[in-house]
Protein backbone atom coordinates (compact mmCIF):
# COMPACT_ATOMS: atom_id res chain seq x y z
CA UNK A 1 0.00 0.00 0.00
CA UNK A 2 1.08 3.52 -0.69
CA UNK A 3 -0.74 6.68 0.19
CA UNK A 4 -2.73 6.95 -3.00
CA UNK A 5 -5.10 9.77 -2.14
CA UNK A 6 -5.49 12.72 0.15
CA UNK A 7 -7.67 12.71 3.23
CA UNK A 8 -11.29 13.52 2.46
CA UNK A 9 -12.19 13.89 6.13
CA UNK A 10 -10.27 14.74 9.26
CA UNK A 11 -11.28 15.26 12.89
CA UNK A 12 -14.85 14.38 11.98
CA UNK A 13 -15.09 17.10 9.32
CA UNK A 14 -15.00 17.11 5.53
CA UNK A 15 -11.77 18.37 4.02
CA UNK A 16 -11.99 21.48 1.83
CA UNK A 17 -9.04 22.55 -0.32
CA UNK A 18 -7.60 26.03 -0.10
CA UNK A 19 -7.62 27.17 -3.75
CA UNK A 20 -4.43 28.30 -5.41
CA UNK A 21 -6.05 31.57 -6.41
CA UNK A 22 -8.98 33.63 -5.28
CA UNK A 23 -11.01 33.73 -2.09
CA UNK A 24 -11.82 30.73 0.06
CA UNK A 25 -14.97 28.87 -0.99
CA UNK A 26 -18.12 29.26 1.06
CA UNK A 27 -18.65 26.30 3.38
CA UNK A 28 -21.69 24.91 5.13
CA UNK A 29 -20.75 23.92 8.64
CA UNK A 30 -17.43 22.93 10.24
CA UNK A 31 -14.67 21.84 7.85
CA UNK A 32 -11.00 20.92 7.87
CA UNK A 33 -9.14 23.27 5.57
CA UNK A 34 -6.38 21.65 3.52
CA UNK A 35 -3.46 23.69 2.23
CA UNK A 36 -0.79 22.29 -0.08
CA UNK A 37 1.56 23.57 -2.73
CA UNK A 38 3.39 20.75 -4.48
CA UNK A 39 6.37 21.54 -6.70
CA UNK A 40 8.55 18.66 -7.88
CA UNK A 41 10.98 21.18 -9.36
CA UNK A 42 11.52 22.88 -6.01
CA UNK A 43 14.76 21.12 -5.11
CA UNK A 44 16.38 23.84 -3.01
CA UNK A 45 17.39 21.43 -0.26
CA UNK A 46 16.74 22.35 3.39
CA UNK A 47 14.94 25.55 2.44
CA UNK A 48 11.24 25.93 3.20
CA UNK A 49 9.20 26.32 0.02
CA UNK A 50 8.57 29.99 -0.69
CA UNK A 51 5.40 29.13 -2.60
CA UNK A 52 3.98 27.25 0.36
CA UNK A 53 4.99 29.99 2.79
CA UNK A 54 3.22 32.63 0.72
CA UNK A 55 0.07 30.53 0.30
CA UNK A 56 -0.07 29.75 4.01
CA UNK A 57 0.33 33.39 5.01
CA UNK A 58 -2.45 34.41 2.63
CA UNK A 59 -4.72 31.68 4.03
CA UNK A 60 -4.09 32.74 7.62
CA UNK A 61 -4.76 36.36 6.70
CA UNK A 62 -8.12 35.37 5.20
CA UNK A 63 -9.37 32.86 7.73
CA UNK A 64 -7.00 32.63 10.69
CA UNK A 65 -9.30 33.40 13.64
CA UNK A 66 -11.99 30.98 12.42
CA UNK A 67 -9.82 27.95 11.53
CA UNK A 68 -10.58 25.05 13.86
CA UNK A 69 -9.10 22.16 11.86
CA UNK A 70 -6.20 22.22 9.41
CA UNK A 71 -4.64 19.66 7.07
CA UNK A 72 -1.20 20.45 5.67
CA UNK A 73 -0.29 18.63 2.48
CA UNK A 74 2.76 19.00 0.25
CA UNK A 75 5.08 21.82 1.24
CA UNK A 76 6.94 22.18 -2.06
CA UNK A 77 8.79 18.89 -2.61
CA UNK A 78 8.98 17.28 0.82
CA UNK A 79 12.04 15.20 -0.03
CA UNK A 80 14.03 18.45 -0.26
CA UNK A 81 11.98 21.14 1.45
CA UNK A 82 11.60 20.74 5.24
CA UNK A 83 8.17 20.81 6.83
CA UNK A 84 6.89 24.28 7.73
CA UNK A 85 6.89 23.56 11.47
CA UNK A 86 8.45 26.90 12.41
CA UNK A 87 5.94 28.77 10.26
CA UNK A 88 3.05 26.88 11.84
CA UNK A 89 4.38 27.66 15.30
CA UNK A 90 4.85 31.34 14.52
CA UNK A 91 1.26 31.50 13.25
CA UNK A 92 -0.22 30.17 16.50
CA UNK A 93 -1.37 33.59 17.80
CA UNK A 94 -3.24 34.10 14.53
CA UNK A 95 -4.89 30.65 14.72
CA UNK A 96 -6.48 30.90 18.17
CA UNK A 97 -9.33 28.48 17.41
CA UNK A 98 -7.18 25.65 16.00
CA UNK A 99 -8.03 22.36 17.69
CA UNK A 100 -7.03 19.71 15.11
CA UNK A 101 -3.93 19.52 12.89
CA UNK A 102 -2.74 16.95 10.35
CA UNK A 103 0.78 17.52 9.05
CA UNK A 104 1.95 15.50 6.04
CA UNK A 105 -1.13 14.59 4.00
CA UNK A 106 0.47 13.73 0.69
CA UNK A 107 0.45 10.83 -1.74
CA UNK A 108 3.33 8.55 -2.61
CA UNK A 109 3.51 10.28 -5.98
CA UNK A 110 4.09 13.61 -4.27
CA UNK A 111 6.68 12.16 -1.89
CA UNK A 112 7.36 8.73 -0.43
CA UNK A 113 6.77 8.77 3.31
CA UNK A 114 10.34 7.69 4.07
CA UNK A 115 11.69 10.70 2.15
CA UNK A 116 9.58 13.34 3.91
CA UNK A 117 11.69 15.86 5.82
CA UNK A 118 9.69 16.77 8.88
CA UNK A 119 11.66 17.64 12.01
CA UNK A 120 10.53 17.80 15.65
CA UNK A 121 6.73 17.69 15.58
CA UNK A 122 6.41 18.14 19.35
CA UNK A 123 7.09 21.84 18.75
CA UNK A 124 3.54 22.03 17.42
CA UNK A 125 2.16 20.92 20.77
CA UNK A 126 4.21 23.53 22.58
CA UNK A 127 2.92 26.23 20.22
CA UNK A 128 -0.74 25.15 20.39
CA UNK A 129 -1.66 24.39 24.03
CA UNK A 130 -5.36 24.11 23.12
CA UNK A 131 -4.80 21.51 20.38
CA UNK A 132 -6.92 18.39 20.84
CA UNK A 133 -6.03 16.28 17.78
CA UNK A 134 -2.60 15.89 16.16
CA UNK A 135 -1.82 13.55 13.27
CA UNK A 136 1.62 13.62 11.69
CA UNK A 137 3.20 11.65 8.85
CA UNK A 138 6.89 11.47 8.12
CA UNK A 139 10.11 9.59 7.64
CA UNK A 140 13.43 11.40 7.29
CA UNK A 141 14.46 13.56 10.26
CA UNK A 142 11.22 12.62 12.03
CA UNK A 143 11.58 13.57 15.68
CA UNK A 144 9.65 14.04 18.89
CA UNK A 145 10.69 15.50 22.24
CA UNK A 146 8.96 14.82 25.57
CA UNK A 147 6.27 17.41 26.15
CA UNK A 148 3.50 18.20 28.57
CA UNK A 149 0.17 19.02 26.98
CA UNK A 150 -3.02 19.15 29.06
CA UNK A 151 -5.63 19.01 26.29
CA UNK A 152 -4.42 16.64 23.57
CA UNK A 153 -6.95 13.82 23.16
CA UNK A 154 -5.74 12.12 19.97
CA UNK A 155 -2.19 11.56 18.74
CA UNK A 156 -1.44 9.59 15.57
CA UNK A 157 2.03 9.12 14.10
CA UNK A 158 2.20 7.59 10.60
CA UNK A 159 5.56 6.31 9.40
CA UNK A 160 7.23 3.55 7.46
CA UNK A 161 9.71 3.20 10.33
CA UNK A 162 9.39 4.82 13.75
CA UNK A 163 12.58 5.05 15.79
CA UNK A 164 12.78 3.91 19.39
CA UNK A 165 13.83 7.47 20.30
CA UNK A 166 10.59 8.80 18.84
CA UNK A 167 8.50 6.16 20.63
CA UNK A 168 10.34 6.77 23.89
CA UNK A 169 9.78 10.52 23.71
CA UNK A 170 6.05 10.04 23.16
CA UNK A 171 5.84 7.69 26.14
CA UNK A 172 7.85 10.12 28.26
CA UNK A 173 5.34 12.89 27.53
CA UNK A 174 2.68 14.04 29.98
CA UNK A 175 -0.63 13.84 28.11
CA UNK A 176 -3.32 13.54 30.80
CA UNK A 177 -6.27 13.95 28.39
CA UNK A 178 -5.04 11.42 25.79
CA UNK A 179 -7.71 8.87 24.89
CA UNK A 180 -6.50 7.77 21.45
CA UNK A 181 -2.90 6.84 20.58
CA UNK A 182 -1.80 5.48 17.22
CA UNK A 183 1.82 4.62 16.43
CA UNK A 184 2.87 3.19 13.06
CA UNK A 185 5.96 1.25 14.08
CA UNK A 186 7.02 0.29 10.55
CA UNK A 187 10.06 -1.72 9.55
CA UNK A 188 13.71 -1.67 10.51
CA UNK A 189 14.65 -1.06 6.87
CA UNK A 190 13.25 2.46 7.24
CA UNK A 191 14.35 3.22 10.79
CA UNK A 192 11.68 1.33 12.71
CA UNK A 193 13.95 -0.12 15.37
CA UNK A 194 11.53 0.02 18.32
CA UNK A 195 10.74 -3.23 20.13
CA UNK A 196 8.14 -4.39 22.62
CA UNK A 197 10.64 -3.50 25.36
CA UNK A 198 10.43 0.12 24.23
CA UNK A 199 6.64 -0.09 24.57
CA UNK A 200 6.82 -1.54 28.09
CA UNK A 201 5.61 1.55 30.03
CA UNK A 202 2.63 1.83 27.71
CA UNK A 203 1.76 -1.87 27.79
CA UNK A 204 2.06 -1.93 31.58
CA UNK A 205 -0.64 0.72 31.81
CA UNK A 206 1.74 3.22 33.39
CA UNK A 207 1.17 5.92 30.78
CA UNK A 208 -1.92 7.84 29.66
CA UNK A 209 -4.55 6.81 32.20
CA UNK A 210 -7.45 7.97 30.00
CA UNK A 211 -6.42 5.87 26.99
CA UNK A 212 -9.33 4.05 25.36
CA UNK A 213 -8.05 3.35 21.84
CA UNK A 214 -4.60 1.96 21.10
CA UNK A 215 -3.22 1.48 17.60
CA UNK A 216 0.15 -0.22 17.16
CA UNK A 217 -0.10 -0.35 13.41
CA UNK A 218 1.98 -1.06 10.33
CA UNK A 219 4.42 -3.11 12.41
CA UNK A 220 6.76 -5.78 11.12
CA UNK A 221 6.96 -6.94 14.75
CA UNK A 222 3.18 -7.42 14.86
CA UNK A 223 3.40 -10.98 16.22
CA UNK A 224 5.70 -9.84 19.03
CA UNK A 225 3.34 -6.96 19.81
CA UNK A 226 0.37 -9.35 19.90
CA UNK A 227 2.20 -11.67 22.29
CA UNK A 228 3.01 -8.75 24.57
CA UNK A 229 -0.59 -7.51 24.49
CA UNK A 230 -1.87 -10.95 25.49
CA UNK A 231 -0.92 -10.18 29.09
CA UNK A 232 -0.52 -6.40 29.02
CA UNK A 233 -2.43 -4.55 31.76
CA UNK A 234 -3.26 -1.66 29.41
CA UNK A 235 -5.63 -3.91 27.44
CA UNK A 236 -8.08 -4.04 30.34
CA UNK A 237 -9.07 -0.41 29.84
CA UNK A 238 -8.82 -0.28 26.06
CA UNK A 239 -12.10 -0.25 24.13
CA UNK A 240 -10.62 -0.34 20.63
CA UNK A 241 -7.42 -2.17 19.70
CA UNK A 242 -5.82 -1.72 16.28
CA UNK A 243 -3.01 -3.97 15.02
CA UNK A 244 -3.80 -3.42 11.34
CA UNK A 245 -1.49 -2.82 8.37
CA UNK A 246 1.26 -5.02 9.80
CA UNK A 247 2.57 -8.56 9.55
CA UNK A 248 0.31 -10.31 12.07
CA UNK A 249 0.27 -14.05 11.45
CA UNK A 250 -1.15 -17.18 13.01
CA UNK A 251 1.35 -17.09 15.88
CA UNK A 252 0.39 -13.60 16.99
CA UNK A 253 -3.32 -14.25 16.60
CA UNK A 254 -3.07 -17.45 18.64
CA UNK A 255 -1.27 -15.56 21.40
CA UNK A 256 -4.00 -12.94 21.50
CA UNK A 257 -6.72 -15.57 21.82
CA UNK A 258 -4.81 -17.55 24.44
CA UNK A 259 -4.14 -14.49 26.57
CA UNK A 260 -6.39 -12.32 28.68
CA UNK A 261 -10.05 -11.92 27.65
CA UNK A 262 -10.77 -9.51 24.81
CA UNK A 263 -14.55 -9.75 25.03
CA UNK A 264 -14.78 -6.27 26.56
CA UNK A 265 -13.48 -4.68 23.36
CA UNK A 266 -15.84 -2.83 21.07
CA UNK A 267 -13.47 -3.18 18.12
CA UNK A 268 -10.43 -5.24 17.12
CA UNK A 269 -8.88 -4.14 13.82
CA UNK A 270 -6.50 -6.65 12.24
CA UNK A 271 -6.94 -5.82 8.56
CA UNK A 272 -3.93 -6.33 6.27
CA UNK A 273 -2.61 -9.47 7.96
CA UNK A 274 -0.91 -12.78 7.22
CA UNK A 275 -3.24 -15.08 9.14
CA UNK A 276 -4.50 -18.23 7.51
CA UNK A 277 -8.17 -18.29 6.62
CA UNK A 278 -8.85 -20.76 9.43
CA UNK A 279 -7.13 -18.71 12.13
CA UNK A 280 -8.76 -15.46 10.98
CA UNK A 281 -12.14 -17.16 11.19
CA UNK A 282 -11.35 -18.43 14.68
CA UNK A 283 -10.59 -14.90 15.88
CA UNK A 284 -13.95 -13.69 14.62
CA UNK A 285 -15.75 -16.68 16.14
CA UNK A 286 -14.07 -16.21 19.52
CA UNK A 287 -15.29 -12.60 19.79
CA UNK A 288 -18.91 -12.62 18.58
CA UNK A 289 -19.80 -9.33 20.27
CA UNK A 290 -16.70 -7.48 19.06
CA UNK A 291 -16.36 -5.76 15.68
CA UNK A 292 -13.43 -7.72 14.29
CA UNK A 293 -11.87 -6.70 10.97
CA UNK A 294 -9.80 -9.44 9.32
CA UNK A 295 -10.11 -8.10 5.78
CA UNK A 296 -7.25 -7.74 3.29
CA UNK A 297 -5.41 -11.02 3.94
CA UNK A 298 -1.93 -11.02 2.42
CA UNK A 299 0.40 -13.67 1.06
CA UNK A 300 4.12 -13.55 1.91
CA UNK A 301 6.58 -12.72 -0.83
CA UNK A 302 8.93 -15.55 -1.76
CA UNK A 303 12.62 -14.81 -2.28
CA UNK A 304 15.27 -17.49 -2.71
CA UNK A 305 13.05 -20.06 -1.09
CA UNK A 306 12.24 -17.88 1.94
CA UNK A 307 8.96 -16.22 2.88
CA UNK A 308 8.89 -12.52 3.69
CA UNK A 309 5.98 -10.61 5.19
CA UNK A 310 5.61 -6.89 4.61
CA UNK A 311 3.92 -3.95 6.23
CA UNK A 312 1.36 -1.94 4.31
CA UNK A 313 3.56 1.18 4.35
CA UNK A 314 7.35 1.21 4.32
CA UNK A 315 9.08 3.40 1.73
Amino acid sequence: MAFGSHANSFAGRPVVEVPEEGPLPAVDGPVSWRIARWDFEDDDEDVVSEEFQAAFEEFVAQAGPTVESLVVGAWGYAAFNPAPIEQLCEAAPRLPALRALFLGDMTGEECEVSWMKVGDVSKLLAAYPALEVLRVRGGEDFRFSPVRHPRLRELAVESGGLSREFVGAVLDSELPALTDLELWLGTNYYGGDSTTADLAPLLAGERFSQLRRLGLRNADIADEVARALASAPVVRRIERLDLSLGTLGDEGAAALLAGQPLTHLAELDLHHHFMSEEVAASVVAALPDVRVDVSEPQKPDEYAGESHRYTAVSE
